[in-house]
């Protein structure tokens, strides 16, 4: 009786210390169930989708991550296994990896990413967009494979499909309707 009395004297403690809010999570200050609100993430957008000064702040920024930071140690050997470019800012794709590489990192490198934060940013980030970036067969491909022959050459991409053509020559015609593929 004693040790419930005393209980009970701590749960009313407990419960005149927190603010009334409604949730039964409130006394052990959990965001989003009565205890303060988390703060605001800050906006990302992928880079392809921003524009003019802002996009090139953007890149000049990543650059300097990729320059500094990422190339020196995660780089490694450039071969025809794991290919680079010095002008890796012309390959919209591999822009794209590297900016959502860069933002992880970001992410994952701040201390409320706990102390596994750099584990996860390493295991589910970095090996896999390493192997896309920098594959055999990917962009980077007819670039630079051998750092003594320093080259960048753009792939082509996949034509637009027919769908996509259709309807580019049906407003140059002038027509509301796409034609019909005939296969």
């Amino acid at each position: 009786m004693e040790q419930s009395a005393q209980q009970a004297q701590q749960l009313d403690h407990l419960a005149s210390d927190t603010a009334p809010s409604g949730s039964p999570f409130a006394a052990f200050g959990m965001p989003g169930l009565g205890g303060p609100p988390a703060a605001a993430r800050p906006e990302s957008r992928p880079i392809l989708e921003l524009d003019g000064e802002e996009r090139e702040d953007e890149l000049d920024a990543l650059s300097d991550w990729v320059d500094d930071f990422f190339l020196p140690v995660y780089g490694a050997e450039v071969t025809t296994a794991a290919p680079w470019c010095l002008q890796w800012q012309e390959h919209d794709d591999v822009v794209a990896w590297l900016h959502a590489l860069w933002l992880a990192y970001q992410q994952h490198k701040d201390p409320e990413a706990g102390l596994s934060g750099m584990f996860v940013w390493h295991r589910d980030f970095l090996t896999h967009a390493i192997g896309a970036i920098r594959a055999p067969g990917g962009s980077l491909s007819a670039c630079m494979t051998s750092p003594d022959r320093p080259a960048h050459r753009m792939l082509p991409g996949p034509p637009p499909s027919v769908r996509t053509k259709a309807a580019s020559t049906a407003e140059a015609v002038g027509t509301d309707e796409p034609d019909e593929p005939t296969s």
